[in-house]
């Protein structure tokens, strides 16, 4: 990684000490307790083992405190690869918290795994707290908790579907918060990665944090919850969201990558620029070309970010050029899409490819003055015959820029439904071209002359 890479939990000028991670089995409610704590339905819920994979953050403020909360995968000795690699990335990264809060299920009692997960917290030297959930009653708290008071340690007994005992919870947070620090300003380009399973879209996030903070595995369908982070590149500041791989419908296999798939989506909403990753050796598919015109309809930058280059330049020769070409046959509607080459092993390319997310953050927010505005599109539509409507031709009289992201602009007419699909494309691809905003979406609009802006 570039010495100008890092998370901005390293380099911002408001650094987070205060991070309280939850741990626990698979489906002991981990999910449900951060949802609380959060407020939010960031976590995937559903009452299904293995359902958090990585891990996700969350800044809360209690009672004049604010902290970070952290969610975790499940922790099993189970010997499958998800288990194993979600052992390793809870493992990695409990060094950087400073509070845990251990859940364990009051139904199904104390479990040997839970014995080694204790283990694993004392070794870290970190407090924790154990938080006995499922307990149905309160009169049956103190019968249910015995049983783990061998390991000697603050207990709390709760049932979060309840929502009772929350409040000792809290309670034994606070004072236990380090004084005086400041949470993060979630501020920057707000990147969401996202294509099709095993693109390598963890990978990249991997190497773009610098910690082992999601999950990469050869095996498709890792990543299921769309996941926000932070980093810092040269200075500037991103908010980097890992997203489930996209499948066709037709192939989700259950309601957990049905849901996924809908984070997904809405990730694609709440950025400014999709970064649409593309594994060179399969190059694009027509399934990748669906998910750039969602991201289109979105109104969203993009940037295709073709992966495993350094795989593909020893299996196919030209490779660049023959990924172009194909690039060009399947997104034949967006032909100016910007594209960059990278290995998210490696790291090669990756520089270019944020210092062309700067430049496509730009184009998004660029602003062209009205006088000069209308003085090129007196020009323009010199160019070519005005559209009919009827028997009419239309009028235009004059165009300004809204306030909307991307670029869009309106063009005041005589008659608005007679400026068809084909006359925007004419005007955009001249905006575009006078003002170099190649490569991202542009939108115009038709009003009649007089009419009020809502």
């Amino acid at each position: 990684m570039s010495s100008n890479q890092t998370s901005v939990n390293k380099q911002s000028d408001k650094v987070v000490k205060n991070r309280v991670a939850i741990l626990g089995r698979p489906n002991v409610g981990k999910s449900t307790l951060f949802n609380i704590m959060s407020d939010s339905r960031k976590a995937l819920v559903k009452n299904q083992p293995g359902v958090t994979r990585d891990i996700q953050s969350h800044n809360v403020e209690i009672w004049g405190h604010e902290f970070e909360i952290i969610d975790t995968g499940g922790l099993t000795e189970a010997e499958d690869e998800f288990s194993q690699l979600i052992q390793k990335q809870v493992r990695n990264f409990l060094p950087t918290v400073h509070l845990v809060i251990l859940v364990m299920d009051g139904k199904l009692g104390l479990c040997p795994e839970d014995r080694d997960m204790v283990r694993l917290v004392k070794e870290s030297g970190k407090d924790f707290l154990i938080v006995v959930n499922k307990i149905d009653r309160a009169d049956e708290v103190e019968l249910v908790l015995s049983e783990f008071y061998e390991f000697g340690v603050d207990l709390v007994g709760t049932s979060f579907e309840r929502r009772w005992g929350l409040s000792e919870v809290f309670e034994w947070i606070f004072p236990r918060l380090a004084p005086d620090q400041e949470l993060t300003e979630n501020r920057g380009i707000s990147m969401a990665v996202v294509g099709k399973p095993n693109a390598g879209k963890s990978s990249l996030c991997n190497y773009l944090l610098g910690e082992e903070r999601f999950m990469v595995s050869d095996v498709a369908g890792t990543t299921i919850d769309a996941v926000d982070s932070q980093l810092v590149y040269k200075d500037r500041k991103y908010v980097l969201t890992d997203t489930a791989g996209l499948r066709r419908s037709a192939k989700r296999k259950d309601d957990v990558e049905i849901l996924s798939a809908f984070k997904s989506e809405g990730a694609i909403k709440r950025s400014e620029i999709v970064l649409l990753m593309v594994d060179a050796l399969s190059g694009p598919t027509e399934q990748d070309a669906k998910m750039l015109n969602l991201i289109l309809e979105k109104h969203k930058g993009v940037i295709l970010v073709i992966n495993k280059t350094d795989l593909a330049k020893k299996e196919l020769e030209e490779h660049r050029k023959n990924l172009r070409a194909k690039v060009k046959e399947e997104f034949h509607f967006f032909p100016d899409i910007p594209i960059c080459f990278v290995s998210a092993k490696t790291g090669a390319g990756v520089d270019k490819m944020l210092d062309l997310v700067d430049e496509v953050w730009r184009k998004l927010h660029f602003r062209i003055p009205t006088s000069e505005l209308n003085e090129f599109f007196t020009q323009v539509i010199r160019q070519a015959p005005a559209p009919v409507y009827g028997t009419k031709n239309v009028k235009f009289f004059y165009l300004t820029q809204t306030q909307q992201v991307p670029p869009s602009f309106i063009a005041f007419v005589n008659f608005p439904k007679g400026v068809d699909g084909a006359y925007r494309r004419f005007l955009t691809k001249q905006i575009r071209k006078r003002w170099g905003l190649e490569g991202i979406p542009i939108r115009i609009f038709a009003m009649k002359k007089g009419e009020k802006l809502s």
